[in-house]
């Protein structure tokens, strides 16, 4: 009789051992997926903060260079290079998130919005000069800059080494810019 049941237990308790093992898999498999999407779903979000940053850029590059006078054609072209760039990367970002399974951002941000009505403002009261387009154009890649060091340094949301490529040289891009409208600002100022 001891023979008969010790096949039998060993059949049971390896069913029950496979049910518990089945088990756990699944659960971890759920857990993990849950953590990759709530993962997937704050990077998309500071992508799509980065997406909403170059549209401000776009917006504030093409108001810009409905201020600008005939005679600063040189800064109508490199405004019209800045937009093209911005554009580019949004495609790039774009199709990050998309890759992630989230929906892109199409919009601007509030901080853009409020700051170009502050423009419309000031230039109210200092006209539109060069050197306030400037100033103007300075103050936008400084958050351009600022957003690109959040995404980058987000805890919240690890990038992967193919999505981290792609911000830091968006960023040092941005930065060229960035750093070429702060020399015409300050060769303006030396002017004025």
């Amino acid at each position: 009789m001891s023979k008969s049941i010790i096949p039998t237990l060993s059949i049971l308790l390896f069913n029950h051992f496979e049910k518990v093992t089945v088990g756990y898999d699944f659960f971890t498999t759920i857990f993990s997926k849950k953590t990759i999407m709530e993962r997937n779903e704050k990077i998309a979000e500071n992508l799509n903060d980065l997406i909403e940053i170059n549209n401000d850029r776009i917006v504030g590059y093409e108001k810009a260079i409905k201020e600008l006078k005939s005679e600063d054609a040189d800064l109508r072209t490199l405004f019209q290079r800045y937009i093209a760039e911005s554009k580019q990367y949004l495609q790039e970002l774009t199709h990050e998130v998309s890759r992630l399974g989230e929906t892109p951002s199409t919009g601007t941000t509030n901080s853009g919005k409020v700051y170009r009505v502050w423009m419309d403002l000031k230039a109210v009261v200092t006209g539109h000069d060069r050197k306030t387009v400037l100033e103007n154009c300075e103050f936008g890649e400084d958050a351009a800059q600022k957003a690109y060091d959040l995404a980058l340094n987000s805890d919240d949301a690890p990038l992967d080494t193919t999505l981290r490529e792609l911000i830091v040289r968006q960023k040092s891009q941005l930065r060229v810019g960035h750093d070429e409208v702060k020399q015409l600002r300050d060769m303006e100022k030396a002017m004025s």
